[in-house]
């Protein structure tokens, strides 16, 4: 069984390897200064805005953000798996590709889904099979027929017949009692119970799961058939029926239809998300080839992640009655955090008794993408409409109602322009400036951690009796230390993400938050991975940034050979094309001055990566140390005593702030 591709070999392949000539036989690149431009092949543009290094051996496009190195050009560009991508790479330069030899449990589980893979492969050629063959096959035809399915998109989304009866697909398949136990691990077949209610063993005591349904297959990311849907073609319950998780699939991590979409679409410029599979192959029918639908579950912030990582619009367009509406909000909270600036969110809440099936049938594909396009409600419209609903806001109660329910769902906005639009959105419609809204936010935060204090808790050990003659007189902290807020550019270490907004320069420029800022550094100065003697502080920081620092500081001080581009391999072969895309991204970020040689050709550095460095880190000191005085102050109030340790600690910091 085939293992891992070593590492040795990826890095050894990507320094061999000349990204300019890769990208240039896909993408005529023209030569500007040090670097290489050309209009981006990953959006629509008129402007080049896509640049290539040849000394960093890195492609980025500074309109939407594609980034990476001749790997991840390749599995963008041609829409290939990371091992994919790397056999194509070693082909064309004529190097044949290692693998690694498993450990005896890795090598098992592959094996095992392996042949879960080819089971369900067999499954949907069966499936296939049985609507052009069998005799009950008729019914379905005419079923898909009355519904406006041709035959061209019958095949092209695999759609098959499991024909009525018991032990269509275990006669077929399950011919041994490892095959039916294999069709049971992988939801195609269910074990028959006894009396007692204990299942039995052997392939004689399995029945088929999908019995007279058509039959509609999942597949994933790499298009190999995982799972499947069925819709009944009788009057038996459920009405749909979906396989259940199995290690081959999860149905929070997948969408019905993304395969199609991505082998229909060159660039997919919007995601249309429905809730059944009919509303998915109904809307290709009509020529709209960017449809996907959840799994029989909400819209989870995984689906968001999975979708945005393939376009950047995603239009949700579900039934308007009132689980429609549910869902919706579900999906609206559920993308919240993933908002970043150049994302968009649309709403199409369909007329009720309809849905995008039967609408489609009835307006004909060009007719639906103008309501999608005219009707189609922008998420700060959808969000404040939503949550205004019974409130009025002519009256001081209701604005207050309205502040209390958005700004809490703002506060999941992730840090950029489209957050502070959004709370001047809201600042318009409450009459309540920015300081009192986040005033509101924080309130509701801190009603939230008092709720969750007071359930009930182990009481703390009592602490060891003192001399009572060394103990300090109580100490009272000055209002003004209990009132004074965290000055802005300073975030405590486990802060969220969100919190972390860009620091304005001296210069007119910005920079990244310190621990972005750490990150960025590192990537372009890897020799400053050997300052830091232990990153285990940054790891149990509880903060991502710093986690993902600690990460890469571990990775260059035992890799200090490390280029860029080797780095950005290693990353997307370990920890897979979204962290590799976040790193990407800090590379090339603007917000990093001297990263803008990428695009300007200028060698002059025009910070002191020394001083950068050892500045962040002891901004992330000081303001840890803040937070540890805020923990002691929340102690006091809670407690209403301190040990005579933590008055001394806190007295000594508190002189040391005003010194």
């Amino acid at each position: 069984m085939a293992g891992k591709i070593p590492q040795h070999f990826i890095d050894d392949l990507l320094a061999r390897a000349d990204i300019v000539e890769l990208v240039d036989s896909r993408v005529k690149l023209r030569k500007t200064g040090k670097n290489y431009s050309a209009c981006c092949p990953f959006h629509d543009e008129k402007t080049p805005s896509f640049t290539v290094s040849p000394d960093k051996q890195f492609y980025y496009c500074f309109g939407c953000g594609a980034s990476g190195n001749a790997v991840g050009f390749l599995m963008e560009y041609d829409r290939l798996p990371f091992p994919e991508a790397v056999e194509k790479l070693a082909t064309s330069m004529g190097l044949e590709v290692p693998r690694e030899q498993l450990a005896p449990g890795q090598e098992r589980r592959q094996r095992e889904s392996q042949s879960l893979y080819q089971l369900t492969e067999k499954a949907a050629d069966f499936y296939r099979n049985q609507l052009r063959a069998h005799p009950a096959a008729g019914r379905a035809i005419a079923y898909l027929r009355g519904r406006g399915l041709s035959g061209e998109i019958a095949r092209d989304f695999g759609i098959g017949l499991a024909p009525p009866g018991w032990d269509n697909l275990l006669n077929e398949l399950g011919d041994t009692a490892q095959n039916a136990d294999l069709l049971e691990q992988a939801g195609l077949a269910i074990r028959r119970q006894d009396s007692d209610g204990n299942t039995k063993p052997g392939s004689r005591h399995h029945y088929d799961r999908f019995r007279n349904r058509i039959m509609f297959p999942i597949r994933d990311q790499r298009g190999r058939v995982i799972a499947f849907g069925g819709r009944v073609l009788g009057d038996d319950k459920p009405k749909y029926l979906n396989s259940p998780e199995t290690p081959i699939f999860h149905k929070s991590r997948e969408l019905y239809g993304l395969w199609e979409a991505r082998q229909a679409n060159r660039t997919l410029d919007r995601l249309i998300v429905v809730e059944g599979y009919m509303d998915v192959v109904a809307l290709a029918q009509f020529g709209i080839r960017c449809a996907v639908a959840t799994l029989g579950t909400a819209c989870g912030e995984e689906h968001i992640q999975l979708a945005f990582r393939h376009t950047p619009e995603l239009v949700f367009c579900f039934d308007g009655d009132q689980a429609g509406r549910t869902a919706a909000k579900r999906a609206l909270e559920a993308a919240l955090p993933h908002m970043q600036d150049g994302r968009s969110l649309r709403f199409l809440l369909l007329p009720e008794g309809e849905d995008p099936d039967t609408l489609v049938r009835q307006v004909g594909g060009e007719r639906f993408q103008q309501m999608i396009d005219e009707q189609g409600r922008p998420l700060e419209d959808f969000l404040f409409d939503l949550l205004g609903e019974g409130i009025n806001l002519q009256t001081m109660d209701g604005r207050a109602r309205l502040s209390k329910l958005a700004a809490p769902l703002l506060d999941l906005l992730p840090a950029g322009v489209y957050r502070q639009l959004m709370f001047q959105q809201l600042a318009a419609r409450t009459g309540l400036d920015k300081d009192t809204l986040q005033e509101v936010i924080s309130a509701e935060k801190a009603r939230a951690a008092k709720a969750q204090a007071q359930q009930p808790v182990p009481p703390p050990p009592k602490p060891q009796s003192q001399p009572q003659a060394q103990a300090p007189e109580p100490y009272a902290p000055p209002p003004e230390m209990d009132e004074m807020p965290p000055p802005a550019d300073e975030y405590p270490a486990g802060a969220p993400a969100h919190q972390a907004q860009a620091e304005p320069r001296r210069s007119g420029q910005y920079r990244l938050p310190a621990e972005r800022m750490l990150i960025a550094l590192l990537l372009h100065h890897p020799q400053l991975a050997q300052q830091i003697e232990d990153s285990a502080q940054f790891r149990a920081s509880g903060h991502p940034d710093l986690q993902l620092f600690a990460q890469l500081v571990d990775l260059l001080k035992s890799r200090p050979d490390y280029n860029l581009n080797q780095l950005l391999g290693y990353w997307r072969a370990h920890h897979g094309a979204e962290s590799c895309d976040v790193l990407a991204q800090l590379a090339a970020s603007q917000l990093v001055s001297g990263v803008r040689q990428l695009a300007q050709g200028d060698s002059k550095l025009e910070y002191d990566p020394q001083a950068e460095f050892a500045d962040c880190l002891q901004r992330l000191e000081r303001a840890a140390q803040k937070q540890r005085n805020r923990d002691l102050l929340a102690q006091l109030k809670s407690s209403g005593q301190l040990s005579p340790e933590e008055q001394l600690a806190l007295l000594a910091n508190w002189r040391q702030k005003q010194d």
